[in-house]
């Protein structure tokens, strides 16, 4: 890569300095971007005819400072957070002459929210989220439903009259629904979005007024805790156990609620799977408190022991839970398709939230993705994924087993595509910074909390990495893990 830097040899400022200054003010700058590798010294040193002690100098000095990070074996990159009392990246000259500009109650609540998820870096293995096996994907088979999907009369290149989105990709979903989730539904209570973080937004809209008490599990889905604050709700935690979500919690602790988010098939981040007397009495508490239950059923595709379990909108009675999908996890994050099942009496509104949210989600992907559900390539590829999925999460807990040993405690195994991993008397953020500089990236689950973190407590992502790179990750982790307690 080229830096955007000159040094002046006939300055009298040493060529060190104006390398120092150089780079740290790329990097402040956003010039430079946070997870860059730099080229190496050598490499370095020969693009701007210096010295290879004058790189390594600088480069020093911007390590001890905090905008560089080393990995043995990796290189060297451009830190993921600035230093404390650093200049913002987006820093301008002229900036206190700016005007001040009064944000909504919207706009306030996430002027300083930050990224959902932190960039990932090259030379990490990397168990931080549930990314699906890019290289198990049916490449071959999508670029077909894709090609076929552009071969069409024109009509995808004009908007969609049905903000509801396509209507054959929403009848190929009530249907799978049925199949795998025993959901009796028609495409008529289906609505195309863009995602499931799309779809948490739209609910919040239509339901949620400022001041209005959510309940949410804890820990729980950033993503939804932090729409749910944006729309100016009083978010309530309430404790997860290993049955799930505590019922009898929402009684005492979220007196009034509107609304309650579950992730009942493999609780996001723990794992664990919602009981189902637990199910009944959560169905049951929303409609002795005119409450609605918004079920994210992000990863229940993946399930490796007993028998699959039911949606919590197949067996609602009372129209009162509303079903959040995706398939960002079964086929790929770029795929920004995911779709809400509303009951009737919100059906409707949903629909017309989407409409003014974005008129309609880009149909060309909405075709494709309709002839590759109905042609059996989807549920094929979920059948060929299950089993890759079984084969590394053993891989992994072996590998817990062999290189942690008895201390290390797992939840969340049974289903989805991570593990919660508790290491008792462990430094959680000791233990992330030293695995980093071994090359692994990991992350606690206390971004999660609403309330106090567990410490020790990670989430390792395992459908993306194969047996011998969990292996040699969890032996990285398991010789800096004594250094951490």
């Amino acid at each position: 890569m080229e830096l955007p830097i000159e040094l002046d040899a006939s300055s009298a400022v040493p060529l060190h300095r104006q390398l120092y200054e150089g780079l740290r003010g790329a990097i402040i700058s956003a010039q430079v971007a946070p997870g860059t590798r730099l080229p190496s010294t050598r490499a370095l040193a020969e693009a701007l005819g210096v010295s290879r002690s004058t790189i390594i100098s600088s480069f020093a000095q911007l390590l001890s400072e905090g905008y560089l990070q080393a990995t043995t074996g990796s290189g060297t990159f451009v830190s993921d957070e600035l230093p404390e009392g650093a200049l913002p990246r987006a820093h301008h000259a002229a900036e206190s002459d700016q005007a001040s500009i009064r944000l909504s109650t919207y706009g306030a609540s996430l002027a300083d929210a930050g990224p959902l998820e932190s960039p990932r870096r090259s030379g990490l293995i990397d168990f931080r989220d549930g990314r699906p096996a890019f290289d198990a994907f049916p490449h071959t088979e999508w670029r077909r439903a894709l090609a076929a999907a552009a071969r069409d009369d024109g009509s995808s290149l004009d908007y969609s009259p049905d903000p509801a989105g396509y209507l054959p990709l929403r009848e190929a979903i009530a249907a799978y629904l049925g199949r795998a989730r025993g959901i009796t539904c028609t495409a008529l209570d289906v609505t195309i979005v863009n995602g499931s973080q799309q779809a948490i937004d739209l609910v919040a809209r239509v339901l949620i007024e400022p001041g209005d008490v959510v309940a949410l599990e804890e820990p729980g889905y950033l993503g939804a805790q932090r729409t749910f604050a944006a729309h100016g709700a009083d978010l309530r935690a309430i404790a997860v156990d290993r049955d799930g979500i505590r019922v009898d919690w929402l009684e005492r602790y979220a007196a009034g609620a509107r609304l309650v988010y579950v992730t009942p098939s493999h609780q996001f981040p723990l794992g664990v799977v919602l009981g189902s007397n637990r199910r009944r009495s959560l169905l049951a508490w929303a409609e002795r408190n005119d409450a609605i239950v918004v079920e994210d059923d992000y990863d229940s595709a993946y399930r490796y022991e007993g028998r699959p379990i039911p949606a919590l909108f197949g067996i609602d009675r009372s129209g009162r839970v509303v079903y959040v999908g995706t398939f960002s996890k079964t086929m790929f994050p770029a795929l920004r398709i995911g779709y809400v099942v509303a009951p009737p009496a919100l059906r409707e509104v949903v629909q017309n939230a989407k409409a003014f949210a974005d008129r309609q989600s880009p149909i060309l992907e909405q075709r494709a993705l309709a002839a590759f559900i109905t042609d059996g390539s989807f549920e094929r590829h979920l059948r060929r994924m299950r089993v890759l999925y079984r084969a590394r999460r053993a891989a992994l807990l072996a590998a817990l087993q062999r290189y942690i040993g008895d201390s290390v405690e797992v939840s969340g195994e049974s289903a989805g595509m991570h593990l919660v991993v508790r290491l008792p008397l462990v430094d959680t953020k000791g233990f992330i910074e030293r695995a980093r500089r071994a090359g692994v990236a990991l992350m606690s689950t206390a971004p999660h909390h609403l309330r106090e973190p567990v410490p020790g407590e990670f989430i390792f992502g395992f459908a993306e990495l194969d047996e011998a790179t969990m292996e040699e990750a969890i032996a990285r982790l398991g010789r800096i893990l004594p250094e951490c307690r």
